[in-house]
């Protein structure tokens, strides 16, 4: 309110009030336009601010993902493949687990240390080392080399009369003899009818048999190809190095005779790989994962990328079936699929999604690829990172306890520990998530695992159900050596023999077979093989056949 002073100052002409009030409007309408600048000045600086805060979240965002990248290849290049996190917090915690478990450890009173006993007398025992396992070697083939004196030596140095033998001392070592090629001679006796001849009935000739090759006119016998087969698809030796040893035992072999070798070889057991497919779809639960395969492209001389997928079959159908396609499209697991209607473990490639819809396939996720995803990404979220971990040593651990359970009650060892643990982490996931940068790597570690929810939770609805897809991805490490050694395939067929050749050794593998000894088997009988006994010479029951026979031969 004005003062009675203030009043009293103000002028009586109608005209100077009007030119006051006119300034005291105009210095009013300044203000508000200072006051409009300070307010658009003010907002101008959040918008900038609010830029910067954008900006930050950003550059953090990218040095996250490029942390998490070099991490990556550093792990790649020059760390082990093993998931582990690296940081001190997990060295301290592994430490203090120890502790705890070795305090609770219960102590054996026989280890305790007599209090009346000298201290001198309490000394550690060392044992000694020396060459274990001789057993080994006792089934190996032997020959004795028997050392004499001479008869100088012989003499006494005491009084020059010969010694008497008193006995002798026996020792071995084990020597190598290096491999050789044999060529045998198949001489086909012919025999005529004398009498049916000069009666002008003709000579009635008949030759003796011999066995069937494996390869038509071939001349490659069935112990060269094994062996061929075993080097490549088994011990991972391309055909070049296989060239070279072959030149240098002393029998020159081009490799692209070995390669034509192979694909025969692949179209002649191409039916029981058939078969060994149609079990491994009667599977209740099929294992499945794929890689890249390089295929050289005709006439360019480049490659493309073509993929080799690998299907693994349960207990009551153990084999081992790779697949070869061209490309990486939902058609490749959807033909081989076409007619399987149970549970299907993969990781979360989203090809599958069609092959799963359509055939009304129940999938199970791999929680040995969410729990790789946190460890990725640990650098950009260390606390995040330690807690997965935690969470799946108790979930692994379960499953360890119940590996040697049938499914019924692993399910139940499921329900019970592993099933209170994967709820609570299912709200912890869909807690960080708020919390996250939303395009952070940890932030995809969560999506992922969440996205992924119902196919990672399906093992515990069953007790068949692995709890990661681990045992496929082994078997791909074969594709993996075969691909650095070899680099490519050369073409479609190239990669279908890979594929059937690859199926008999990481089957033969599965079922600890020597491949050399059943291919060998193999190629000598399946040429005259009826279709009605192929079975017999699937990989595990030719094992089953072998250990109830007193030798390893086999006629169908």
């Amino acid at each position: 309110m004005p003062t009675a002073a203030t009043l009293a100052n103000l002028p009586d002409d109608s005209e100077a009030l009007k030119a006051l009030l006119g300034s005291l409007l105009q210095e009013r309408e300044a203000e508000r336009q200072r006051a409009s600048e300070l307010t658009e000045r003010s907002n101008e600086l959040t918008r900038k601010a609010a830029i910067q805060e954008s900006l930050r979240q950003e550059l953090e965002l990218k040095v996250q993902q490029l942390q998490q990248e070099l991490e990556y290849l550093k792990k790649r290049y020059y760390g082990p493949r093993a998931d582990r996190l690296r940081n001190l917090a997990e060295l301290g915690q592994l430490l203090l687990t120890f502790s705890e478990e070795l305090a609770h450890k219960p102590v054996n009173a026989g280890d305790v240390a007599d209090a009346d006993k000298p201290e001198r007398e309490l000394r550690w025992v060392r044992r000694r080392k020396g060459r274990r396992n001789l057993a080994a070697f006792e089934n190996l083939p032997v020959q004795t080399v028997i050392h004499e004196l001479s008869p100088e030596e012989r003499a006494c140095s005491s009084c020059g009369v010969p010694r008497q033998e008193i006995g002798a001392e026996v020792s071995w070592q084990l020597e190598y003899t290096p491999a050789h090629f044999e060529r045998i001679e198949h001489v086909r006796k012919k025999y005529a009818c004398a009498h049916c001849d000069h009666e002008g009935m003709g000579a009635q000739i008949a030759v003796a048999a011999k066995p069937v090759s494996p390869i038509d006119k071939g001349m490659a016998g069935p112990g060269l190809l094994a062996y061929m087969v075993t080097s490549k698809f088994a011990d991972f030796l391309p055909l070049y190095r296989l060239e070279n040893i072959f030149e240098r035992i002393g029998c020159a072999i081009s490799r692209s005779t070995l390669s034509v070798w192979c694909g025969d070889i692949a179209d002649l057991i191409a039916p029981l790989y058939e078969r060994m497919a149609d079990r491994v779809r009667q599977s209740h639960v099929i294992l499945t994962d794929d890689t890249p395969m390089p295929m050289l492209e005709p006439g360019r001389g480049k490659t493309r990328q073509a993929r080799m997928w690998i299907y693994l079959g349960d207990e009551s159908q153990p084999y081992n079936v790779f697949h070869f396609t061209a490309s990486r499209k939902r058609d490749g697991p959807l033909e081989f699929l076409r007619e399987y209607r149970e549970v299907l473990v993969a990781d979360g490639y989203g090809g599958y999604d069609g092959v799963v819809a359509g055939n009304a396939i129940r999938r199970g996720g791999c929680h040995a690829h969410a729990r790789r995803k946190f460890v990725d990404a640990e650098k950009t979220a260390p606390e995040i990172a330690h807690e997965a971990v935690q969470l799946y040593r108790a979930l692994y651990k379960t499953e360890k306890d119940a590996a040697t359970l049938d499914a019924a009650s692993r399910l139940a060892c499921r329900q019970e520990h592993s099933r209170p643990l994967l709820e609570g982490w299912q709200e912890r996931l869909r807690t960080l998530r708020e919390t996250l940068l939303p395009k952070s790597p940890m932030a995809d570690a969560v999506n992922y695992s969440l996205n992924q929810w119902p196919e990672l939770t399906l093992f515990l609805e069953d007790g068949a159900v692995p709890i990661d897809n681990n045992a496929s991805e082994r078997e791909m490490k074969r594709v993996v050596l075969n691909r650095k050694n070899s680099l490519f395939v050369g073409n479609a067929r190239g990669g279908r023999t890979a594929a059937i050749l690859s199926s008999f050794t990481a089957t033969c593998r599965r079922h600890g077979i020597d491949p050399q000894l059943y291919l060998t088997q193999l190629l000598v009988n399946l040429p005259t093989c009826p279709m009605s006994n192929l079975d017999a010479w699937l990989p595990d029951r030719w094992k089953l056949r072998q250990s109830n026979l007193p030798q390893p031969t086999a006629v169908c």
